[in-house]
């Protein structure tokens, strides 16, 4: 499956081979500590947020997790902490 941004694919293949890699050979054999993905998922994320601007795609008609939620919020919600909040 391709990114949102055309120009994020090549992002996503590193990050989607990165996790494979991470899942298979460590996570499935008891070692959870995932920061070997984190700098490039990082960057991945920032591409796709700028595709979301560009592309002017509001969030918030796509799901209705993101209402309840500020822009900071939407931004930081990747670890899940933040998507909760609403629902507390």
């Amino acid at each position: 499956m391709d990114s949102v941004g055309e120009d994020c694919n090549e992002l996503k293949q590193q990050y989607d081979a990165c996790f494979n890699s991470w899942f298979s050979e460590r996570f499935l054999k008891g070692q959870t500590d995932d920061s070997a993905c984190v700098p490039i998922f990082r960057v991945y994320q920032e591409c796709v947020k700028r595709a979301i601007r560009d592309k002017k795609i509001n969030l918030r008609e796509i799901d209705p997790i993101f209402e309840t939620s500020s822009d900071e919020d939407n931004a930081n919600s990747s670890d899940g902490q933040k998507q909760q909040k609403g629902n507390s």
